[in-house]
């Protein structure tokens, strides 16, 4: 499962390191709520004890909403967390899917750090 995190809400508008990572267990979190029929997810869930999850950075919110376009525009399922009542989008998580379907889509993202 791969979470994409603003990295700009930590290292330029100085948010709290835990209120970041806050808003990536509401996008995970809601991306599964979501999706939880999906036959992906099932599979994702049903190891519980290995769930897999990478975080990567988006530089600032243009990048995540770039991202979140060309998502919607692949077919690939995510939730993009828009933090309320500020209405400020801070993360998106794509549903639990194989590396290889969304891999071309995510190659510019580097690590959270």
């Amino acid at each position: 499962m791969y979470v994409v995190v603003r990295s700009d809400l930590v290292h330029a508008l100085s948010w709290p390191l835990g209120a970041v990572i806050t808003q990536a267990c509401h996008a995970a979190t809601a991306a599964i709520h979501l999706h939880y029929g999906d036959p992906d997810t099932q599979r994702y869930l049903a190891e519980l004890d290995s769930m897999h999850k990478v975080v990567l950075a988006a530089p600032d919110e243009a990048a995540l909403s770039g991202l979140s376009d060309r998502l919607s525009q692949a077919g690939v399922a995510h939730k993009l967390w828009v933090e309320q009542p500020e209405n400020i989008p801070t993360c998106l998580a794509l549903k639990p899917c194989p590396k290889e379907a969304v891999q071309p889509l995510l190659r510019k993202f580097k690590l959270f750090r």
